[in-house]
């Protein structure tokens, strides 16, 4: 139903010629009104609690107040149609109790033809008049109509039962109206297994006025249907009352459930131990939430205490809220100046992302990662998205660097299968008898494994041990000698160590160990020039002399071939 329809349909109501057959209607759209604006006030509870649970609170102050005036336009639309309906009522009150002195008057002289006339066709005359005026008197009061409608039936009955040509004559009536009578009741049983209360209420008035409209029946019958009769108007009257007692229970359950939920937020809004930090207050608004998750989960109370408690419940609500906003508010700016450092990293992170320089910039990525840490958390509000933005620039250099070692792994496997097929060459090389050309092949087989590129890590060893083992044995094998042997040997040594995974270590430390010697010769050759003044030009002395000079020459000869073999050294 739309809105604006409440106000024209009761309108519509109250100017009905018989405002009293559409009464029900009335109620049951005031009913659907007052449901309309509980639904309507639930919505903006639970949009005031949605927006609040996402920190971004509403003001439907507007929607409430519009609410208001249309309570007020329906309920004085209302008042107009009950002022009718009272004048109506009014009236038909007076109709009524003149209805009812007419009909205690006519049952009063239909007594005394049951208990007085002989004649049994003014008997009859009289009844019949009897019959059509009470037809034609309209309705009396409801709390008189059983009773007089009663009298009159039963007098009906002693008449018809004491005058036995009439019994005769309606026999075939009292027959007729017992199986109208037990139809009746059979109809009064289906009422039970309708859904509709609504349609029960209505489809009971009607069966009961079937009821008082059809005649007397044999007086034999006349107890056990009654019996029948009240039996199932009785247990549908009780129908109605359940469903309107299991209504009001249900609302006060609800309105206990409410209560139960008021009291212990209650508790949580007072209690403030933990509130001194983010966490304390993050951990007791997830308790709030779900308090507020089950109190949308509760139906209706009564009416007028549902109003008033959820205002209770709504206002600790706010003050928790209130006091989380006040407390944030402060912690914010801290916030704020942890992600404004934080973006500082970012943009670090965001130049350093696309650098090659694997080994660098890994650490310095690193580095920032280790210093994004210790700035702690920016807060909800900025924290993910930082992070997000981070961890993307982060992200992008180290899969460009495992990109790239894997493409290097798979070359260095490359380089693995070559060498192993130069050493293949080096171990089934047979020297020819000309030594210079073995020296020359081993040279150049040297100077294949070299040009080699890198191979994996766990293997570099192995690979390089098998290498200067092989090589070792073909020099090993040559008929070198002296300063040749020496030269070839040292030189060898070189190509050998090139191939070595730590080739710039390895010639370091010979450069360090060959200029360690030369320091050693030279504080040798200080030394014995030194002795030197101490000798006397005496003949036992010179000879002394001699020999350490022949030891200074020695000393410098070595120095010379020593920095020969350091010229030999490449710079790695």
């Amino acid at each position: 139903m739309e809105v604006l329809n409440f106000i024209d349909q009761l309108k519509e109501f109250a100017s009905n010629e018989d405002v009293l057959a559409v009464g029900r209607d009335v109620t049951e759209l005031r009913s659907k009104f007052d449901d309309y604006i509980l639904e309507e006030e639930r919505k903006i509870q639970v949009e005031e609690l949605e927006s609040q649970d996402a920190g971004n609170e509403v003001n439907l102050d507007e929607r409430k107040a519009e609410l208001v005036q249309l309570k007020d336009d329906f309920y004085a639309a209302y008042q107009e149609y009950k002022e009718i309906k009272k004048k109506v009522v009014d009236e038909r009150n007076a109709t009524e109790a003149a209805n009812l002195s007419e009909k205690v008057a006519l049952t009063k002289r239909l007594r005394e033809i049951v208990t007085s006339e002989e004649n049994i066709g003014a008997a009859f005359a009289a009844l019949k008049e009897i019959q059509e005026r009470w037809r034609e008197i309209g309705d009396i009061p409801r709390n008189k109509r059983n009773e007089v409608e009663a009298d009159y039936t039963h007098l009906l009955d002693d008449f018809f039962y004491n005058i036995k040509i009439y019994k005769e004559l309606k026999e075939h009536d009292f027959h007729r109206n017992h199986q109208l009578k037990t139809s009746l009741i059979a109809e009064l049983k289906k009422l039970n297994t309708l859904d509709s209360l609504k349609e029960v209420e209505t489809q009971l008035k009607k069966l009961q006025n079937d009821w008082n409209d059809i005649g007397p029946v044999p007086n034999e019958h006349w107890e056990s249907l009654k019996e029948a009769y009240w039996t199932e108007v009785r247990s549908i009257y009780n129908k109605i009352q359940r469903f309107y007692d299991d209504k009001r229970a249900q609302q006060q359950s609800n309105l206990e459930q409410k209560q139960a939920l008021l009291e212990e937020i209650k508790i949580l809004v007072a209690d403030e131990e933990g509130l001194d930090n983010a966490g304390g207050w993050d951990k007791k608004t997830k308790k709030i939430l779900e308090l507020q998750a089950k109190w949308k989960t509760i139906g209706f109370g009564p009416k007028k205490e549902n109003e008033a408690i959820w205002k209770e419940f709504r206002g600790q609500c706010d003050i928790f809220f209130g006091a989380k906003k006040e407390f944030f508010a402060v912690i914010h700016d801290k916030y704020d100046a942890i992600a404004e450092k934080k973006r500082g990293l970012i943009a670090r992170a965001k130049e350093l992302k696309d650098s090659t320089d694997w080994k660098d910039t890994a650490s310095k990525m690193k580095q920032l990662q280790e210093l994004w840490k210790k700035q702690g958390h920016a807060g909800v509000k900025h924290e993910q998205k930082l992070w997000k933005e981070f961890r993307t620039a982060c992200d992008a250099f180290f899969n460009s660097r495992q990109n790239h070692f894997k493409a290097q792994d798979e070359q260095f496997d490359g380089n693995l299968k070559l060498k192993q097929e130069v050493l293949k060459t080096i171990n089934a090389y047979t020297p020819t008898a000309e030594k210079a050309q073995v020296l020359a092949d081993l040279k150049q087989l040297s100077a294949d494994f070299n040009a080699i590129g890198r191979v994996p890590m766990k293997e570099k060893d192995a690979i390089f041990k098998e290498f200067k083992a092989a090589m070792d044995k073909h020099y090993g094998a040559l008929k070198l000698e002296g300063a040749e042997k020496e030269k070839i040997l040292f030189a060898a040594k070189i190509e050998t160590l090139q191939a070595s995974p730590n080739a710039s270590r390895l010639l370091n430390d010979m450069k360090f160990d060959i200029r360690k010697d030369i320091d050693k010769q030279n504080k040798e050759i200080a030394l014995l020039e030194n002795n030197l003044g101490f000798f006397a030009n005496s003949k036992g002395a010179d000879s002394l002399k001699k020999d350490v000079e022949k030891k200074v020459d020695r000393a410098k000869d070595k120095i010379q071939d020593l920095k020969d073999k350091l010229k030999m050294i490449p710079n790695e």
